[in-house]
């Protein structure tokens, strides 16, 4: 089974589906430059309880894709931001017609550009959402400014960031906490003495904040 979407996109699943049961999907998208194929490692061993969407960018990015292009420091292009958007959207409601997803168990997960997309999505999407990691991006001002805005009171972000990061400021990552805060989400914000990277410490919070969630 595969979805007709322009999206092209890698699959990760229990190795026994079982045909009465719905099972909670994770999306996860990649930073600029990378693929599908790069944040997999991280969550492994958590196809057993996900159905995994890794999403490839739509847009060419020498060594690999991206999501969307930037016209200066945390400025994306608007119309190519808002059609990934769109994009990403649409995806999830076709994974939702053609897999045996829990529509209650939905959780959006990225590194960088995926980070930056996950928390515009959310403001998108609210409590259609249950949960986000965002892992080192920011929030664009006009996804604040203009996007309308869905309730997040039952939404859980985990957000993390390095303090040395080269790429997106660090305060950034403080700015996220406290914007989605300032929304009534519920906001787990993580730090670490890193760069623009995944730590093995920060895949670790990430992974069990993951799982925790589908204990609540």
């Amino acid at each position: 089974m595969a979805l007709k979407s322009s999206l092209t996109y890698s699959l990760l699943k229990p190795e026994q589906v079982d045909p009465d049961k719905s099972y909670p999907a994770l999306f996860l998208m990649h930073g600029m430059g990378s693929n599908e194929q790069d944040l997999l490692p991280l969550v492994a061993g958590l196809e057993e309880k996900f159905f995994i969407f890794s999403i490839r960018g739509p847009l060419v990015q020498p060594p690999g894709f991206a999501f969307f292009t930037i016209e200066g420091f945390g400025k994306p292009h608007r119309h190519v931001f808002d059609e990934t958007v769109g994009m990403i959207s649409n995806f999830i409601d076709d994974v939702l017609a053609e897999y045996p997803v829990d529509p209650n168990q939905l959780y959006l997960a990225g590194f960088s550009q995926g980070a930056i997309l996950s928390m515009s999505l959310a403001i998108k999407l609210g409590n259609r959402i249950k949960g986000i990691a965002a892992l080192s991006g920011y929030i664009p001002g006009f996804v604040k400014e203009e996007y309308e805005k869905n309730p997040v009171n039952e939404l859980s972000l985990f957000i993390s960031h390095g303090e040395f990061d080269q790429i997106l400021p660090y305060q950034w990552g403080v700015e996220n906490d406290e914007y989605f805060r300032s929304l009534g989400a519920k906001v787990a914000f993580h730090s670490y003495p890193a760069g623009h990277t995944v730590t093995l410490k920060n895949q670790q919070d990430f992974t069990k904040w993951l799982v925790n969630q589908l204990e609540k």
